[in-house]
C-alpha cells in the first residue's frame, strides 16, 4: 500500500486558549508519532492552501460571516462557548481543506492508496448555518462535494468514528442520497445528536455507544450496523472523520477503545474500499485530546492504512470487557 500523509506548521497557528483541549499540542504529538521507523514508507507532503470560499458549496454565507466577524486582528476570538478563533485561522482552515483535496487527487488519479490528512482545526461539528463544537468550517463536507464535482465521485462515503457525533456532516447531507454518512460515538454526550433513528433519506447510519464499553461494542456496532450498510452504499471514494477521543484515556469522553481497535477498524474499511473504490480512503483529523491517546490511535490507524498490518504498537487487547 501507498499512503499519503499531508500536513503543514500552519495548523499550529490556530490558536486557543490556555487550557482549550483543542491546541497545537495534538499536532506535535501526532507527528511525532508519526517520525517511528515504521513510518519511513509514508510518502510525505506539506499540505497547499484551499480556497475557503468553497465553503459556500456547503455552508451558507452565515457560517463564513461568523467566523470573521470573531476573527481578531491579534489576540484570539471567540464564536461560542467552545469555539475559538485567532488572526491566523482561517489560514490553518484554507490549507486543511487543501490537505484533504490534495489526498482526493492522490488517490483518484493513482498517485496513492489512501490518504492521511494531520490537520487542524476540526471540522465535523460545523453545521450549514453555524460553526461549533471547536470547528470553523466543515472541511471533509467540503471535501465530499468537491470531489463529486472534480472527480466524478458520484457516490462518497463519510464514516466517522470521532467519540462526538458529527452533527455538522449529518446536517449538510441529512437529505443528500448521495452521500453516506456514519457516525459510531457516546451517547449521551455532546453535541446531543445521532440517535439511530436519525437515518436522512436512507443514507445516514448512528451508531451509539453507552459510556464505559469498548471493543466488544465498539466492533459488534460496526460488523452489525454500519459496514453492511458501507459495503451495500457501494462508494466511489471513502472518507474519515478520524477522531481518537474513543481512546480510554481521553479526558472528554468515556469510551474504552484502544489502539488496537482503530487497527481493526481501519483494516475493515480498507477492506471494502478494495471491493469497492480501488482502495481509494482518505483520512483526515478531527477529535483526539489526550495525548498520548492520540499518537496510540493515530499510529494505529495509519500504520494499518500503510501495510494493512497493525503495529508492534498499537495496544493489542482484543476482546477488553466492556
Amino acid at each position: 500500500m501507498t499512503t499519503l500523509l499531508l500536513t503543514q506548521a500552519n495548523f499550529g497557528q490556530h490558536r486557543t486558549p490556555q487550557g482549550h483541549p483543542e491546541r497545537a499540542g495534538r499536532l506535535a504529538a501526532v507527528i511525532k508519532a508519526l517520525e517511528q521507523p515504521r513510518f519511513a514508507r509514508l510518502e510525505r507532503e506539506e499540505a497547499p492552501q484551499g480556497d475557503l470560499t468553497l465553503a459556500e458549496i456547503v455552508h451558507s454565507e452565515t457560517v463564513m460571516d461568523r467566523v470573521r466577524a470573531a476573527r481578531p486582528a491579534e489576540g484570539i476570538g471567540q464564536i461560542d462557548a467552545d469555539t475559538f478563533v485567532s488572526a491566523t485561522s482561517l489560514d490553518a482552515s484554507a490549507t486543511a481543506l487543501g490537505g484533504v483535496l490534495r489526498g482526493i487527487e492522490a488517490v483518484v488519479l493513482g498517485e496513492a492508496d489512501n490518504a492521511f490528512v494531520a490537520a487542524r482545526p476540526p471540522g465535523h461539528h460545523a453545521e450549514r448555518d453555524r460553526p461549533m463544537g471547536f470547528c470553523l468550517v466543515n472541511t471533509i463536507a467540503i471535501a465530499a462535494r468537491q470531489a463529486q464535482r472534480l472527480y466524478g465521485a458520484e457516490r462518497v462515503a463519510i464514516v466517522d468514528f470521532d467519540v462526538h457525533h458529527g452533527n455538522g456532516t449529518q446536517d449538510i447531507f441529512e437529505d443528500d442520497p448521495s452521500v453516506f454518512y456514519a457516525s459510531s460515538h457516546q451517547m449521551p454526550l455532546f453535541p446531543g445528536t445521532g440517535a439511530p433513528s436519525e437515518t436522512g433519506v436512507g443514507n445516514i447510519v448512528n451508531a451509539a455507544l453507552r459510556a464505559g464499553t469498548g471493543t466488544d461494542a465498539m466492533r459488534a456496532a460496526y460488523t452489525e450496523r454500519i459496514l453492511p450498510a458501507l459495503d451495500a452504499f457501494s462508494p466511489d471514494l471513502i472518507l474519515v472523520s478520524a477522531g481518537f477521543d474513543a481512546e480510554r484515556r481521553d479526558p472528554l469522553a468515556q469510551l474504552e477503545w484502544v489502539g488496537d481497535d482503530y487497527a481493526w477498524l481501519t483494516g475493515k474499511l480498507l477492506d471494502i474500499a478494495a471491493r469497492r473504490c480501488s482502495n481509494r480512503i482518505v483520512s483526515m483529523l478531527e477529535g483526539g485530546y489526550d495525548l498520548a491517546g492520540l499518537a496510540s490511535g493515530v499510529s494505529a490507524h495509519v500504520g494499518m492504512l500503510l501495510t494493512g498490518q497493525a503495529g508492534p504498537d498499537s495496544d493489542h487487547q482484543e476482546g477488553q470487557a466492556q
